[in-house]
């Protein structure tokens, strides 16, 4: 974050998201949605979905919450995706997201949402997502983070 963000986060905004949006959320973990791409050993990539209704957030996040969507009028949280510095532009961001999107397809869910950072937007927008709104989440320190909700609804 600290290096792919730069251009978009002040230093300030990305150490406090860090240390409080920014996380692990083991909820992805234990529901076994969370993806790894992994080389020689080492995680470069990683990305999940969730069927709770906590659009962005790691376990330490106070904004979630945790009850379970309905796949039949909900739309599946695409979640917590980061790809090493190293790995960027190889299209390991589109590999998790065809991995989230398909297990969450297979999960019942038509449609899809996200709270993305302003620097994943480009992506989520070649991939059909559609930004709805602009979120200023408030952050420790007396900052905030803008986040971008976006949908991806299911094609006819």
């Amino acid at each position: 974050m600290r290096e792919l963000q730069r251009d978009d986060y002040t230093p300030e905004q990305i150490e406090a998201a860090l240390a409080s949006v920014y996380g692990v959320d083991r909820t992805l973990i234990d529901d076994g949605t969370y993806f790894v791409v992994e080389v020689d050993g080492a995680i470069v990539a990683c990305g999940g979905w969730s069927k709770h209704k906590t659009l962005f957030g790691g376990d330490v996040w106070t904004g979630r919450d945790d009850d379970l969507l309905d796949p039949a009028v909900d739309a599946a949280k695409i979640r917590a995706f980061f790809v090493d510095p190293a790995w960027v532009r190889r299209g390991l961001g589109s590999l998790l997201l065809d991995a989230c999107e398909n297990a969450a397809r297979a999960a019942g869910f038509r449609r899809f949402e996200m709270g993305a950072t302003l620097t994943g937007v480009r992506l989520y927008e070649r991939r059909g997502y559609t930004a709805v709104d602009r979120l200023e989440t408030p952050l420790p320190g007396d900052c905030t983070v803008p986040v971008v909700r976006m949908v991806k609804e299911p094609t006819a």
